[in-house]
């Protein structure tokens, strides 16, 4: 569960800024900026292979060790990072400079471990609801990942929810405690599905009808209403054109 294992991570002060932050893409660099509480924003470009090796080691919730032009390390989280939407290679990072005297929020990876009973023997049908939960506590107790033990999903309609996890006492737990995490459900037959899924189109069909119906019975509404208005005025006009007699 926990991970305490130093990752570290060298950086330089970036000056290239707009188009010129292409150029050190070219180069192997991905530009990020540093930022936290009651610390300066700082731009920074770091090696693309080291950082991808970080990313791998550490993800987004564990402590970097980070070094700047050789300076004094700061501690610091992956807060964010962007990938390319062709090449699929990080092209910018946030990193977060924490306060070890401060509490933070971060999500935390769940890891699904073991095989669930109820699929090996019954054929269920095993769903992953979360694959993180958040949390609160401070930098140096926290913990890398949770591993879901799915063994204990033994039979159909079996749940593990978040409550059932296990962490440290000094963590405090913030994602709603009923969540569901893994559950297993009975297979359903292709009729069933089928089935399901006619209503589903039957029920949309119903909808749409109704709807039609609304708009046309709005229309005579408003029709029949136009029509009393033009009423009233040809009346109101046939009154004024009376002689004294006539009235």
């Amino acid at each position: 569960m926990t991970n305490k294992k130093n990752i570290s991570l060298e950086a330089q002060v970036r000056q290239e800024t707009g188009r010129q932050v292409a150029d050190l893409r070219m180069q192997g660099f991905i530009p990020s900026v540093l930022y936290g509480h009651k610390v300066k924003n700082q731009n920074l470009s770091l090696k693309y292979s080291d950082f991808e090796k970080v990313l791998d080691q550490a993800g987004e919730s564990t402590l970097i060790d980070l070094t700047i032009d050789n300076q004094k390390s700061v501690k610091v989280l992956i807060h964010d990072f962007d990938r390319d939407a062709v090449t699929h290679k990080v092209n910018h990072v946030d990193l977060y400079q924490v306060n070890m005297k401060e509490k933070i929020k971060t999500e935390i990876e769940l890891v699904f471990v073991n095989e669930s009973p109820a699929v090996k023997d019954l054929s269920a049908i095993l769903i992953k609801a979360l694959d993180k939960i958040e949390i609160e506590c401070l930098p140096g107790d926290l913990i890398s990942h949770v591993e879901i033990d799915l063994s204990s999903l033994k039979e159909f309609g079996d749940v593990i929810r978040v409550k059932d996890l296990s962490l440290p006492e000094n963590i405090t737990l913030l994602t709603e405690s009923e969540a569901a995490v893994a559950l297993v459900e009975e297979p359903r037959e292709e009729e069933e599905i089928k089935e399901e899924e006619e209503t589903e189109g039957v029920e949309e069909v119903e909808v749409e009808g109704e709807k039609k119906e609304e708009g046309a019975e709005g229309e005579t509404a408003e029709k029949k209403q136009s029509e009393d208005k033009k009423g009233d005025k040809t009346e109101e006009k046939s009154t004024e054109e009376k002689t004294p007699e006539q009235k």
